[in-house]
């Protein structure tokens, strides 16, 4: 078996390769992987085994294909990779490097390790109950819903265009929303293509919100994290979802805590 974790040198990705550490088999492979190319190698060296620390860059997508070659076939993949985003900073100095690596990065595992991934296998982007189409004005939510991974990348592009121009007033302030709204648009446009095979095979493509989870990235953003999950805690419920046995209802769906989250967001009585 291989198992490759992306943007996994801290966090939750560093959380996940442990986790896959300790219930995968000595024989299996568990790759990290991460841009840094000595944070990479300690944080391997760390958890030591099976684990085989790779540099991948998400943001190049050329590099991501050719690992992909490389191996040639996959079991389980985390498409976890996480750009910088504080708030002490203009949100449109960030937005280019971040979605670079949030939904550039998630595009290209997408469209590299999709095609090699294992009969039986899983594919999954660690995203956000932040993804979902109703936090996004209604007169933007056509540009995400029911559209292909080419349509996509553009309506990404249109947005962080709009954002540089300054006219992006329909659009969240937070680039973190329309983000992981992109990064669920992203999943669902695979998953679309590839349902029935996936299904008739036990092979799951979802995304997954692992909860309020205290890391780097998150603590500048919210003022209380006491009830906030340790990476620890997040990878062991993400991958006692992962690992289970197959659910299609889960098929291409954001889940959270094992229960899918609506896609065009919760039902409410009139």
């Amino acid at each position: 078996m291989i198992a490759l974790v992306t943007g996994a040198n801290q966090g939750i990705g560093f959380a996940l390769v442990e986790e896959l550490a300790a219930r995968l088999g000595h024989e299996d492979r568990i790759l990290l992987t991460g841009r840094n190319p000595e944070r990479v190698a300690k944080a391997a060296a760390q958890i030591g085994g099976q684990v085989e620390g790779r540099v991948l860059d998400v943001t190049d997508a050329d590099a991501v294909a050719k690992l992909a070659a490389e191996l040639g076939a996959v079991d389980i993949v985390f498409s976890n990779a996480i750009g910088p985003l504080t708030p002490d900073r203009p949100q449109s100095a960030q937005v280019d490097e971040f979605v670079a690596v949030a939904n550039g990065g998630t595009h290209a595992m997408l469209r590299s390790f999709g095609p090699i991934l294992r009969p039986g296998g899983r594919f999954i982007v660690v995203a956000s109950a932040l993804g979902t189409l109703d936090r996004l004005d209604p007169r933007l939510r056509p540009l995400f819903d029911n559209v292909s991974l080419d349509q996509v990348e553009d309506a990404v592009a249109k947005w962080v265009a709009e954002i540089h121009a300054g006219t992006a007033d329909l659009w969240p302030q937070w680039i973190n929303i329309p983000s992981k709204v992109a990064q669920v648009a992203a999943v669902r446009a695979v998953a679309a293509q590839r349902r029935d095979k996936d299904v008739e095979d036990n092979t799951l493509v979802a995304s997954i919100c692992p909860g309020l989870v205290d890391t780097r990235a998150s603590r500048p953003w919210f003022d209380a994290m006491d009830k906030a999950l340790t990476p620890a805690e997040a990878a062991r419920r993400v991958l006692n979802f992962v690992l289970a046995d197959f659910d299609p209802a889960t098929y291409g769906e954001l889940v959270q805590f094992g229960r899918v989250l609506p896609w065009h967001g919760p039902e409410r009585k009139s």
